[in-house]
């Protein structure tokens, strides 16, 4: 018989047969912490998407006069790589470099229109190289083919004056890159249209109106005055009778009632907006954009003939970036960055006490809603304050001596606006 090793003998050779599975044994107990610590969502991580007291105390006291319940979870699961881990704050955060520029250019979107052709015009491209990013968490690039596959069977329109457009025509730019849109209706003035996704059976469409509620042009010798009379408790017809085949309604207003308007209510004239005549009572234009969103959001609630399942999204107030002037009086947007915070004076303003009303008139359709409909918000008045970049101004078609502070350009900031699109359908 052998004698035995020496006890340091023996310990070394313990140690060169059980070092390298002591090793591998650390580095796979480390994978696992790691693992187990980051696996959620890598876009989804920071606080809750909500529309709560909580959240809207932090932005500003006035918009958190009225509480919203959350969103409710998805009836019906997605496929896995369609669904959502978590939540996070999407509406609020800063605008931060994005070198890959835009998913599309203005040679790859055949159906830009020429007014939103920035670039067509000489415009610096130096705007399309930024992109949103929440506070907390991400927002991936916007994928049109899962846009399509939520959308699949589904009708979904914009209600809303020229900025529901200009989101119309920038969502079917996105999604034109994954299949080609087919225009199957356009009325004699070009303010309502329908497109077509065969392949998805998918119907994108937009109907134009300025207020909402309806509304007549007061003539002068003939000649529109570009004055109007609101009827603040009557829902055009022209929007209201085509939505009960609808899937999904992006609904917005507000940039018409910077004029003089006159109001009325139960067809009796109540008083005016932007005006100075001595026998009308003076009216504020958030109280008649407010009166206007709880007539229509009231009569989508309560549409008898409307889908159950039917889905509205409030799409808040988009801010003008005129400088030392308006359209007609010499107002101009030519700077070449987005602000940060301290520079746009984010909550203080008209742009944020119409957004106030708009939170809270969803939030009182909600309280009040009939049928379970849902109703969501699309917030983009915060990230839109920021972006004096993203306009035309001067550079759309010549024969237009004016500059457009007031839509945005394609590609452009309000590509956002369907990432945030995206995001709330994806919930649902």
């Amino acid at each position: 018989m052998k004698d035995p090793l020496p006890l340091s003998m023996e310990c070394k050779v313990f140690q060169n047969k059980i070092a390298p599975f002591f090793l591998w044994f650390l580095i796979i107990f480390t994978i696992f912490l790691i693992f187990s610590t980051n696996s959620s969502d890598p876009f989804s991580h920071g606080p809750k998407d909500k529309l709560s007291l909580q959240n809207q105390s932090s932005l500003s006291p006035a918009a958190a006069t009225s509480p919203l319940p959350a969103a409710q979870p998805p009836l019906m699961p997605l496929p896995m790589a369609l669904q959502i881990e978590e939540e996070c704050d999407m509406f609020n955060g800063r605008w931060v470099k994005e070198p890959r520029g835009s998913t599309y250019t203005k040679e790859s979107c055949r159906t830009l229109p020429e007014l939103k052709n920035c670039g067509k015009y000489g415009k610096e491209d130096g705007y399309i190289y930024w992109r949103w990013k929440p506070d907390g968490c991400d927002i991936p690039r916007f994928d049109p083919k899962i846009f399509l596959a939520i959308v699949r069977g589904k009708k979904l329109a914009f209600i809303g004056d020229s900025l529901a457009r200009n989101h119309m025509e920038s969502l079917l730019c996105l999604l034109s890159q994954a299949e080609s849109p087919i225009n199957v209706y356009k009325d004699p003035q070009d303010k309502f249209r329908t497109w077509e996704f065969p392949s998805h059976n998918f119907t994108l469409m937009v109907m134009w109106t300025e207020f909402l509620v309806f509304g007549t042009e007061r003539m002068i010798n003939g000649t529109g005055s570009n004055n109007f009379d609101i009827h603040l408790d009557r829902v055009n017809n022209a929007w209201a009778d085509q939505i009960s085949s609808l899937d999904y309604i992006i609904i917005s207003s507000s940039n018409w009632f910077f004029r003089k308007n006159y109001l009325y209510e139960n067809g009796n004239l109540i008083g005016c907006v932007n005006c100075n005549e001595g026998n009308l009572t003076q009216l504020s234009i958030s109280s008649a954009v407010q009166r206007v969103f709880r007539t229509a959001l009231k009569f989508i609630s309560s549409c008898e003939e409307c889908k159950k399942d039917l889905v509205t999204l409030v799409r808040t107030y988009s801010p003008s970036h005129f400088e030392h002037g308006h359209w007609f009086t010499g107002g101009y947007c030519n700077r070449s960055q987005p602000l940060d915070e301290s520079e746009a004076n984010i909550f203080g303003g008209m742009s944020w006490e119409l957004r106030k009303i708009q939170f809270e008139e969803l939030g009182r359709v909600r309280e009040e809603g009939k049928n379970n409909k849902k109703f969501k918000i699309l917030d983009v008045t915060k990230a839109m304050l920021m972006r004096v970049d993203g306009h035309p101004g001067s550079y759309w078609p010549a024969k237009r001596n004016v500059n457009d502070c007031l839509h945005w350009c394609l590609p452009g900031p309000i590509d956002m606006w369907s990432d945030l699109l995206l995001k709330a359908l994806r919930k649902d």
